[in-house]
């Protein structure tokens, strides 16, 4: 009556059926509550590692920032000080050649 291959067929969904029926009652289950609650439990710890890590990270990014613009600033003032002996130093020759000429 039913061919060999609509048998297969219908143990292979009689065994899904059969299979998942098992699977939703051992999924529901009270140890498998505790293994859930566990590993939510480690994970909500590895969690707050990382978010203390990722904060640490975090300072050391601002000071190192700080630091690099206290750099930059330094050196920027260094610079327009060079600048302005230079400008004081041309302009002092300028005129010492001035008075070297009217005399």
């Amino acid at each position: 009556m039913f061919s060999i291959s609509t048998m297969k067929k219908i143990g292979l969904f009689a065994g899904g059926v059969l299979f998942g029926t098992a699977g939703v009652k051992m999924l529901s289950s009270k140890d498998a509550k505790k293994v859930y609650t566990n590993c939510t439990a480690a994970a909500l710890r590895a969690k707050d590692c990382v978010m203390k890590t990722a904060a640490t990270v975090q300072e050391n990014a601002e000071d190192i920032l700080a630091e690099a613009q206290q750099i930059n600033e330094k050196r920027a003032a260094e610079e327009a000080a060079a600048v302005q002996e230079d400008i004081f130093s041309e302009n002092s020759a300028g005129a010492d050649d001035l008075r070297e000429e009217t005399v």
